[in-house]
């Protein structure tokens, strides 16, 4: 027999018996002659048993427990959710005969297609395993309980392996400890040292008789570029390149990312990533209103000031949960901590809401809105698709019926569907008790000044009616109180028929203000003016109105949660306690519990925030840094960041992970440190490059030998080519940039004219050249630059967003009238900074806009290109009329025209779009 070594792979996703006797054996990632190998096969095949509890049960839970087993009545009198119950069978008798598939009507049935009814089918690998298990005498794992009920989820599915305690593995020996920096290198190199393979038809060999390592670091040019769009957002300036060139300090890596963690634009980045898996959105959404929220950009504020002062993460979180249970009651007087703590409550606010919209179904939409949140808070903080046990128990992964509403009653007592705020109602005002006395002073001045207005307007309409009734009959006069009081006293609906009637014969006593507007024009226009005036400067006195959007709780109010049957409000059930997943904590434990006594309101949130927090907890650790794995190398350890459940990814470092989760919470949970963490690390530091050994062994990169190359994301390109063409504005916090859609319906920054033809009002100055993370965020309306580049849409969140590469991306570079803009603004840069020598220029504007320096075959190509486009300029030129040019910008400097046409290329290539 062939005794050339192999490699022994322990694959993720191999079956646990296999992985578990290597390990037992003590040949877990071991190189094995090949009749070990064979032999170790062959023993794991002979040892592959079915038991319900591991291989059938997952599969009848989900396509046959909602219709026999869940319900209070079983289709066909059958209950699959136990194998004595299955052996009973139901109205068609015994659906599992024991050894034999061929005679068992489950079999019958699930072959046939018949069921499950409907179009998801038992799969034809699903289907084998059953026919295995009952061939092999359809055996349990362990004695069934009395009663299908007991058995809320199996032993198999409580030891999935993110609902274990996070440990902290020892960091592991690899043969090439040359290359490690950080412990990250080590966990990752031992992986790739273990299953350094490439994939061919006869064996797994050896590369070249050794493991396979990192890639080479990349160059300084490409980790510094690197380094700006990861923490930033934004491309290093030609001047930042050159000192990180020149900067030979063996710390300069660790100085240049001290830097710009300390930017300001560091928070602007980093909050886009956490406002996507929040839902943050500046309108309601949920019916065609869209209702724009006016003060929930303070909430997108509270995120990036939070994250640029590098608040530790889990009282970041605390606050978002909780923050209005921190802070005394009344709301008064806030000092600045209080005053963000209830701020960021706003993170349970940024589901849609149609509750504001009184022609919707209010039942419904509160409702909604609860569910909503629940999806947002599961999916962002236990990567858990929690809401799909709304209905029923998860089809999948252990969440009961019951765990749902057991969440719900962690939130219901702030959204108490019966007892509902609207929104307008759950404004929180942040004025102390001076300002909204001021307030209170210039009201009441405002009111008395148009008291005033308002005798002045009556008096001169009396006046005006007394000439009119003068000109009159002396039977109409007669009648002057009656119509007195018509005309200044009454509107048109409380009038008397009678003085109805005498207005109608007589229009002209009907003095309103545009009578005065036209008989007393001067006079009207001066007094007029003298009160606006008046009232301007009383107005401007007073405080801005500060409103936030906040979640709490009225005091002494706690609902009562019922269990909703399928999910309908309609249909309420048992009462349920507030809780965490039962699959995560012990039966006679609760994490939450129903009422704090310290506490005005119930306490619940608060005690469930403190426990997500807590450092304990098996999910929320490691769900985070999984996601800042995924925003720093293009895909998380686990590749399904909101799934980590049974349906989702497994990870492909497991030990890393959770030496990861241990890591942050152990030193303080503070993220910047952890983004060092990462990025002194050589598997951050390696070349994208592709090699045929690398793609051969590892093609999706699952094992990291390499960096992955990454397509900047919609908000870093509009800020990059704002960057690039010197308009960028760089101006923090405030108000949202409006958007609003044009005459022929693209979505772009400005106000709408109300016109025919759909024309807008464009902001001033360079008030639109704002960051994206500051264009309002509108969930009906989405800003088309950042809509072709995958900007998600809020429904209710956005788990992990999509990298697509479609033509109309490229059409919009070529076509889109701000880009056109943005490329001749870069145009006129280039010239202002390196003057008339057009390969000066070439070298120039490609520096700002890719970071790199050309090469001269390159500069003197794009001079021969800028030559080519001029021609092309003069020749459109002349073929315009006088009215024409007049329109076309640099019509009379063809040179420059050639020049915006090289920065649009610029921008529209691939050196510009991805970083590598």
């Amino acid at each position: 027999m062939n005794t050339t070594k192999l490699r022994c792979m322990i694959n993720v996703n191999q079956s646990n018996v296999s992985r578990r006797m290597l390990v037992e054996l003590g040949l877990g990632g071991c190189i094995l002659p090949a009749a070990c190998v064979l032999l170790v096969a062959g023993m794991a095949n002979a040892e592959t048993k079915r038991t319900f509890e591991a291989d059938v049960r997952p599969i009848l839970k989900s396509h046959c427990f909602h219709c026999h087993g869940e319900e209070a009545k079983t289709e066909g009198r059958l209950d699959v959710r136990l194998v004595r119950l299955l052996v009973a069978g139901g109205e068609s008798g015994p659906a599992v005969v024991a050894g034999k598939a061929g005679e068992s009507y489950l079999i019958e049935r699930l072959e046939s297609g018949e069921m499950p009814p409907g179009e998801k089918k038992v799969s034809a690998e699903e289907l084998r395993v059953v026919r295995e298990w009952i061939n092999q005498g359809a055996r349990t794992a362990r004695p069934e309980p009395a009663s299908a009920d007991q058995l809320a989820f199996t032993a198999e599915e409580r030891a999935f392996w993110s609902f274990q305690p996070v440990v902290s593995p020892p960091v592991p020996t690899v043969i090439a400890a040359d290359r490690v920096r950080t412990p990250v290198d080590a966990f990752v190199l031992e992986r790739l040292e273990r299953e350094g393979l490439r994939n061919e038809p006869k064996a797994n060999a050896l590369l070249n008789g050794e493991p396979l390592g990192f890639s080479p670091d990349a160059d300084k040019r490409t980790l510094i570029r690197r380094a700006y769009f990861d923490l930033l957002g934004l491309p290093p300036s030609p001047e930042d390149v050159d000192a990180f060139l020149a900067d030979d300090d063996p710390q300069a890596w660790s100085h240049l990312l001290d830097r710009l963690l300390d930017s300001d634009h560091y928070g602007e980045r980093w909050a886009r990533h956490w406002l996507d898996v929040a839902g943050y959105a500046d309108s309601d959404g949920y019916s065609e209103k869209d209702r724009v929220r006016e003060s929930a950009w303070k909430y997108r504020d509270y995120v990036i000031r939070s994250l640029n002062a590098d608040k530790p993460f889990d009282q970041f979180l605390v606050e978002q949960l909780a923050g209005d249970e921190l802070v005394a009651r009344p709301y008064r007087n806030l000092s600045d901590a209080d005053k963000d703590r209830l701020i960021a409550t706003g993170f349970l606010r940024n589901g849609p809401d149609g509750t504001g919209d009184r022609a919707v179904d209010q039942d419904v939409a509160r409702n909604e809105v609860v569910a909503d949140t629940i999806n947002i808070v599961s999916t962002s903080l236990l990567g858990l698709s929690v809401g799909c046990a709304r209905c029923h128990n998860h089809r999948f992964d252990p969440i009961t019926h019951v765990d749902y509403h057991r969440i719900r009653a962690i939130f219901e007592p702030a959204y108490d569907w019966k007892n509902w705020l609207a929104p307008e109602d759950r404004r929180l005002s942040l004025w102390s008790d001076s300002e909204r006395q001021l307030a209170e002073q210039v009201d009441a001045e405002l009111a008395q000044a148009a008291d005033e207005r308002n005798e002045q307007l009556k008096q001169h309409r009396s006046e005006v009616l007394d000439l009119e009734l003068a000109r009159l009959p002396a039977e109409v006069k007669a009648k002057a109180d009656i119509i007195r009081d018509a005309v200044l006293n009454r509107s048109s609906r409380d009038r008397t028929p009678e003085q109805a009637a005498i207005l109608k014969k007589y229009p002209k006593l009907n003095v309103g203000i545009g009578t005065l507007a036209q008989a007393y024009k001067e006079r009207y226009q001066k007094e007029l003016a003298d009160y606006n005036d008046r009232v301007a400067k009383i107005t401007a006195r007073r405080p801005k109105d500060n409103f936030v959007r906040a979640l709490f709780e009225p005091p002494g109010k706690a609902p009562i949660t019922h269990l909703f049957r399928r999910g309908s409000h309609t249909q309420p059930a048992e009462e349920v306690l507030p809780g965490e997943l039962s699959v995560l904590t012990r039966r006679d434990v609760s994490a939450v519990p129903a009422n704090d006594l310290e506490l005005e309101t119930t306490g619940r949130r608060l005690a469930y925030a403190r426990h997500l927090t807590n450092g304990r907890h098996a999910l929320t650790g490691r769900v985070l840094v999984n996601r800042i794995w995924l925003h720093h190398f293009g895909r998380g350890i686990v590749g399904t960041p909101s799934d980590f459940g049974s349906q989702g990814d497994r990870p492909t470092h497991p030990a890393l992970l959770d030496w990861l989760a241990d890591h942050f919470v152990n030193s303080g949970w503070r993220l910047k440190a952890f983004h060092k963490l990462l990025m002194m690390s050589t598997v951050y530091r390696q070349s994208s490059k592709r090699t045929e050994t690398l793609d051969a062994i590892d093609p999706d990169n699952l094992l990291l030998g390499r960096m992955n190359l990454r397509r900047l994301d919609a908000e870093s390109i509009r800020d990059t080519v704002l960057a690039v063409s010197g308009n960028l504005n760089a101006m923090l916090y405030g108000p949202p940039m409006p958007v609003t859609a044009d005459g022929v319906g693209q979505v772009v920054i400005g106000t709408p004219k109300n016109d025919r033809e759909g024309r807008v009002i464009a902001l001033k100055g360079n008030a639109a050249f704002r960051r994206s993370i500051y264009v309002q965020a509108r969930r009906t309306l989405k800003l088309g630059m950042l809509a072709a580049f995958d900007a998600p849409t809020m429904t209710p969140n956005c788990q992990q967003r999509n990298s697509s590469t479609v033509a109309s991306q490229s059409l919009l570079f070529m076509n889109n009238a701000e880009l056109l803009r943005q490329s001749e603004l870069f145009a006129e840069r280039v010239v202002k900074d390196a003057g008339n020598d057009v390969a000066a220029q070439v070298r120039h504007a490609w520096r700002l806009a890719l970071a790199s320096e050309p090469t001269s075959e390159q500069i003197k190509r794009s001079v021969a290109f800028l030559g080519v486009q001029m021609k092309l300029a003069e020749q459109r030129i002349s073929e315009l009329t006088p009215e024409e040019t007049k329109k076309v910008r640099f019509a009379d400097q063809p040179e420059k025209q050639a020049l915006a046409t090289f920065c649009q290329f610029l921008l529209s290539n691939n050196a510009f779009l991805y970083v590598d």
